[in-house]
């Protein structure tokens, strides 16, 4: 198992970010990304939900919100901010290498930002994340 210390973790969860083009950042509201070291009960509770990254049993991220494409009218009155976390423990376990772990973390965190928009598992697996 490889591991990365919490600063390079944040690093390349910043790093994917900063990867993403700026339109798509820019049109992101009432939402905070942020990094754990493990999920914890009521976020393992969230496996099988549809905002859940997941690998061999393990949460590698998580949005936890309302996609952009159901937020009516009303929304921001009030409403706490959307939350995609990104996991460090489970990344460290499933993926062996450096390389492929850098890789998986970009894509998880791609893949959630991806959940914010309103893109479902299948449309995300179609573009290879």
């Amino acid at each position: 198992m490889y591991r990365l210390t919490d600063e390079e973790f944040e690093r390349t969860v910043e790093a994917a970010l900063e990867a993403i083009p700026g339109r798509f950042i820019e049109a992101m509201e009432n939402v905070v990304i942020t990094v754990a070291d493990e999920p914890d009960d009521e976020q393992l509770a969230c496996l099988d939900d549809e905002g859940a990254e997941v690998c061999d049993g393990e949460l590698l991220g998580l949005y936890d919100g309302i996609p952009a494409t159901e937020r009516g009218v009303w929304y921001g009155e009030g409403d706490m901010p959307d939350v995609i976390t990104i996991f460090k423990g489970p990344h460290e376990r499933c993926f062996e290498t450096r390389d492929v772990m850098l890789e998986e973390i970009r894509k998880t965190v791609i893949h959630e930002v991806g959940h914010y928009f309103g893109n479902d598992e299948a449309m995300l697996e179609e573009m290879g994340y």
